[in-house]
């Protein structure tokens, strides 16, 4: 007789709660149970998406309907964990819930927020996967070989470690005290990009440059500069003045930028102090 899977309940259901859900769902790793988000409607939703075919699971309205679960993850915005940790705990010490799994998937945040959950006995972590998780349906596909930060518990790490390696991530531990910093290199290498991306479609409108090749140049620049990097290494794919260490030409494109945008310019400015570090070149011109 199969082994029956260990029952997941979802609280919270957006695009990475979904996303992870799906794929346990998919590959027979997990059953889902029951999802709970802010309304009936959106748990529906999420759970069509999740597990179309799981008649057992449940879209629910109130934490009281969900029922006891082997893992909980709770899948809310960073700022609700905590109270959302002790709205579980109160329910779970209310009814008498044998101790479970419990984790969040938020980067900065430690699993420090899951302490009244601990207190009744349970194991907690974090799991952080880091992808950017543009829409369910994208991240369901682009998953596999995704890095996965876990911290917290060691017995909750070891557990979630091959729930993740099943749906192809690539886990690894990182510490507590890490945790902001791990996150904010997450933050350098994904979510700046968009809008870098955009200051520069912006300020090539500013010129007159048609819309048609504003987006010619997107696509084309920036598969490049992805080829690039993968190939090449950052320090090697880095192009420009920066690259030269012409300073002369950082400062002119500095002063203009700050005609157009001074936020932009700041930027600029920054970004090009970094570029020369690691160009190998002083922030700052030589004294003549």
């Amino acid at each position: 007789m199969a082994q029956a899977l260990p029952t997941l309940n979802l609280i919270g259901a957006g695009r990475v709660g979904q996303t992870l859900a799906h794929l346990w769902a998919r590959h027979s790793v997990l059953r889902v149970q029951d999802v709970l988000t802010r309304s009936a409607e959106s748990a529906r939703t999420a759970l069509d998406f999740i597990a179309p075919d799981a008649s057992a699971a449940s879209a629910v309205e109130h934490l009281a309907d969900m029922r006891p679960a082997d893992i909980w993850l709770l899948a809310v915005p960073d700022a609700q964990i905590g109270a959302c940790a002790q709205d579980l705990a109160a329910h779970a010490r209310q009814r008498g819930d044998s101790p479970a799994l419990a984790f969040h998937c938020s980067g900065a945040q430690s699993a420090e927020l899951l302490a009244p959950l601990r207190d009744l006995g349970w194991s907690v972590a974090s799991a952080h996967p880091v992808l950017s998780f543009a829409s369910a349906q994208t991240a369901v596909v682009q998953f596999a070989g995704t890095p996965c930060a876990l911290e917290g518990d060691a017995a909750a790490c070891e557990t979630l470690r091959p729930l993740f390696e099943a749906i192809g991530a690539a886990c690894f531990r990182v510490r507590s005290q890490d945790k902001v910093l791990y996150h904010a290199a997450a933050v350098l290498a994904t979510n700046f990009a968009p809008v870098l991306q955009a200051l520069a479609e912006d300020a090539w409108r500013a010129t007159g440059m048609p819309d048609a090749l504003v987006l010619r140049l997107r696509e084309r620049l920036l598969r490049n500069l992805v080829d690039n990097i993968v190939a090449l290494g950052p320090q090697k794919a880095l192009t420009g003045p920066a690259a030269r260490g012409d300073f002369a030409a950082i400062a002119r494109q500095a002063d203009l930028v700050a005609d157009w945008d001074p936020q932009a310019a700041a930027a600029y400015r920054a970004l090009s102090a970094l570029a020369l570090r690691m160009a190998g070149h002083a922030s700052e011109p030589p004294q003549a």
